[in-house]
């Protein structure tokens, strides 16, 4: 059970950094837990009743995991102060030093977050064990009471155990490669159109993947594949008083190394689409595709982006997944263009089906590219007012950076020769020609010349701390950018993660000089 004392002044909503602290840190909380779990504070913190009596001292907000599973579970490694990672004071000090005095971080929804989980299966088909791995080990922790989880993903996973259990489902061994269920990841949508709006979250449904240890739907045990697929269905879908199941899908797997997904799909039951609502957007996110394991937190993240794209700009959305971030700008910022580049070509279809759900009024040039943004980084960059990078946790890709570093004496070259030395050519290059053929055009306004200019403005967002350090200390030390903005988000609560949204302007940013005192005249 979660436990949380919030006090009742100040207000949860804001919370100063400590006062060892040089520099503000404003904590927006959403520590409120479900009526069931909270916990009032002890009576001896009530305020007196004599009102001229000076109160106790009130207790800071304490939110503690309280999960069962945390001390074997290699999943969280924060029990207490689920608001504030241990590592905030660092990245509030390093934003400090770079001129960024009013860094906030938004703590977001702290227990029942994790809205996508990817599951080991192991054990018996007896006892099967469902959940990750212990640290350092193969040894598989089972976590039915996980904290982290929408409550209805372990609801599903217990489903799940049922079906195992009464099919006869040998789970995986790796030891010997045997076995039929590997993994399973389950992930959660609220969209629901039917519910009021605060009624979504809570009654999310559960698309489930099964990794099946086999080469295709035709192996030998593909019957118990959709057997196993049905008992689901049976027992969690529309035909049950609680509608737990969105559908089942299967992905077919053989190779023995850590990767979890094969190259194959094939969809068994329930709705073949998968929609979330984010960024003001209808999103389509196939089992294949990426998705953000904390959908709230991702929501509130994309509304402070909007507010650093200018109305009518032209933006590139580097290491793009299904465009998530660049078509829901088209829709709220009204973008000239917006082109999305991302190497995973699982991700095209989900593209595709979001861009048609793309309300009738957005009138962007879009595209996606599948490319990979180390490869020629400069050509994405051209044309564009606005950057946006989501990279995954290692940061940039080191030509990438390259290409922000040095983009001032790029652009300085271009507008000394007659001729923009950005201009396309007539492209040969294999790779490129490759991209250009697996690329989606959307052109909801005339086509016109593309602009030689390049960023004025890039939007990084990182999901690791170290490597966007690294990368912002050299885009600084060029001089050739300067931070403007900076915000963090607890994307995964009780861990030491943070998600940071940082925004760089071009040029070394202007130091603000300290007044002089001005000296009295003496009297004459």
């Amino acid at each position: 059970m979660a436990l949380c004392f919030p006090s009742a002044w100040p207000p949860p909503s804001l919370i100063k950094s400590p006062s060892s602290a040089s520099f503000p840190l404003i904590i927006k909380c959403h520590a409120a837990t479900p009526s069931a779990f909270r916990i009032s504070p002890p009576p001896a913190l009530s305020l007196p009743e004599n009102p001229n009596a000076t109160p106790p001292p009130l207790p800071s907000l304490t939110c503690a995991l309280q999960c069962p599973h945390f001390e074997s579970c290699s999943g969280c490694t924060q029990e207490f102060n689920l608001h504030r990672p241990l590592i905030l004071d660092q990245v509030t000090s390093f934003f400090n030093k770079f001129g960024i005095s009013d860094f906030n971080f938004d703590s977001c929804k702290l227990w029942g977050w994790r809205c996508r989980a990817k599951l080991a299966v192991r054990g018996s088909s007896t006892n099967p064990l469902i959940g990750l791995y212990e640290e350092g080990t193969h040894n598989i922790v089972d976590i039915p009471d996980c904290k982290a989880h929408h409550p209805n993903i372990n609801a599903a996973v217990e489903i799940l155990k049922q079906g195992i259990v009464e099919l006869n489902v040998q789970p995986y061994n790796e030891d010997q490669g045997t076995g039929e269920l590997r993994y399973v990841q389950m992930a959660v949508t609220t969209y629901n159109t039917s519910l009021p709006a605060s009624e979504r979250y809570r009654n999310g449904k559960v698309q489930v993947a099964l990794v099946w240890n086999s080469r295709n739907e035709n192996s030998p045990n593909s019957e118990k594949l959709d057997a196993l697929a049905k008992f689901l269905w049976r027992n969690g879908g529309p035909n049950k008083k609680v509608h737990l199941i969105h559908s089942v899908w299967a992905n077919f797997q053989t190779s023995t190394n850590n990767i979890i997904f094969g190259n194959r799909w094939r969809h068994l039951l329930g709705e073949r689409e998968f929609w979330e609502h984010v960024g003001g957007i209808d999103v389509s996110l196939a089992p294949s595709s990426f998705g953000q394991a904390n959908t709230r937190a991702f929501d509130s993240l994309l509304r402070k982006l909007h507010k650093y794209v200018p109305i009518g700009a032209s933006v590139a959305d580097l290491y793009a997944g299904a465009g998530v971030i660049g078509l829901s700008l088209a829709a709220t910022r009204k973008c000239k263009s917006v082109k999305c580049i991302e190497i995973n070509k699982e991700s095209k279809l989900s593209f595709e089906n979001t861009a048609q759900r793309l309300p009738r009024s957005v009138d962007s040039a879009i595209s996606w590219h599948l490319a990979d943004t180390s490869m020629e980084p400069l050509s994405w960059l051209v044309g564009s007012d606005v950057v946006v990078v989501d990279p995954p946790r290692k940061g940039l890709d080191p030509s990438l950076l390259h290409a922000l570093r040095t983009i001032s004496s790029v652009e300085q070259k271009a507008k000394s020769l007659e001729s923009p030395s950005l201009k396309v050519k007539d492209e040969k290059r294999p790779w490129v020609l490759r991209a250009r053929e697996a690329s989606v055009q959307i052109q909801n306004r005339p086509a016109q010349e593309e602009s030689q200019l390049l960023p004025q403005t890039l939007i990084y967002i990182s999901c690791g701390w170290e490597s966007f350090k690294e990368d912002c200390v050299t885009l600084l030390s060029s001089k050739a950018w300067h931070l403007d903005k900076a915000h963090g988000f607890n994307f995964f609560p009780g861990t030491q993660s943070i998600e940071v949204l940082a925004v760089f302007k071009r040029g070394p940013g202007v130091k603000t000089k300290k007044k002089k005192s001005a000296k009295k005249k003496r009297p004459s």
